[in-house]
């Protein structure tokens, strides 16, 4: 049993043009810009679209009497009121 659970079932295959390619060798490529360089487009408006609903959602679950719901959503709104605080300055 277990010479089946240690056994690879996938065959090894190399790259062609040898072990890293005609490519060459890998190159650290950042995928995204530094967040001081990206443009903030409608970023604050998602942030207050965020803001509005979590503050909705905890007004409900303080409605309802579920105190530990109610801060939770208080705490996320908390989270995007910063955001937008941030962005704004």
């Amino acid at each position: 049993m277990n010479e089946m659970r240690n056994r690879s079932y996938r065959p090894h295959r190399s790259r062609p043009g040898g072990e890293r390619g005609a490519r060459g060798a890998a190159k650290y490529r950042p995928h995204q810009t530094p967040l001081e360089r990206r443009p903030h487009h409608n970023g604050t408006a998602n942030a207050q679209r965020n803001y509005e609903r979590y503050m909705a959602l905890a007004r409900e679950a303080a409605v309802s009497g579920d105190k530990v719901e109610m801060e939770n959503f208080y705490q996320h709104a908390e989270h995007y009121f910063r955001v937008m605080r941030e962005r704004t300055t």
